[in-house]
């Protein structure tokens, strides 16, 4: 089991960074990406360090490599949201002991992307004073969207994930902890 799991836990990382440049929409410094999905699904699976690593190693991959920012004294905050996400879910899913109904799963999602999208906007914030780009509006221009976004797709998320996750369970044996 430990063998599947990590190759489980890197395939989703690998997924994530690949999801994370697939970016089908960008409105000013909104983000529309589906890269969170791994590490939500990891979390989901395994728990709390696993979606937490998922999130760690497919954030620093991008940032490191796909981004075209490389390591910058920000790269820690752009890398934090997922691993928070990870955390979160995670402990979600062991609290349930991996037995979870969507009606569950829907507020779990929602706070975890609200708080992506938290710390996604401190990190923009501290970015931009940091590098000389800051205004008022580029965090507040936009917040309420996003927020709106987050909100929309934690419940997305956690409608479509708990049946994906069973699926995978059953078809790759994956057993709780």
């Amino acid at each position: 089991m430990k063998t599947k799991k990590i190759a489980m836990v890197a395939m989703l990382a690998a997924v994530f960074a690949a999801l994370s440049i697939m970016t089908p929409i960008r409105l000013q410094n909104i983000k529309i990406t589906f890269e969170g999905v791994p590490v939500l699904v990891g979390a989901l699976l395994f728990g709390a360090p696993d979606g937490a690593l998922v999130g760690f190693i497919g954030a620093l991959v991008y940032q490191l490599f796909l981004s075209g920012y490389g390591v910058t004294v920000t790269t820690p905050l752009w890398i934090l949201p997922h691993v928070v996400s990870g955390l979160v879910v995670g402990l979600f899913a062991q609290k349930k002991a991996f037995r979870f109904r969507r009606a569950e799963v829907v507020p779990a999602l929602v706070v975890s992307e609200l708080l992506v999208t938290a710390i996604n906007t401190f990190a923009i914030y501290v970015d931009s004073k940091i590098f000389g780009y800051y205004t008022p509006t580029i965090i507040t221009g936009v917040l309420g969207v996003r927020i709106l976004a987050a909100a929309i797709r934690g419940v997305a998320y956690g409608l479509i994930l708990p049946p994906v996750v069973s699926a995978l369970r059953r078809q790759a044996g994956i057993m709780a902890d």
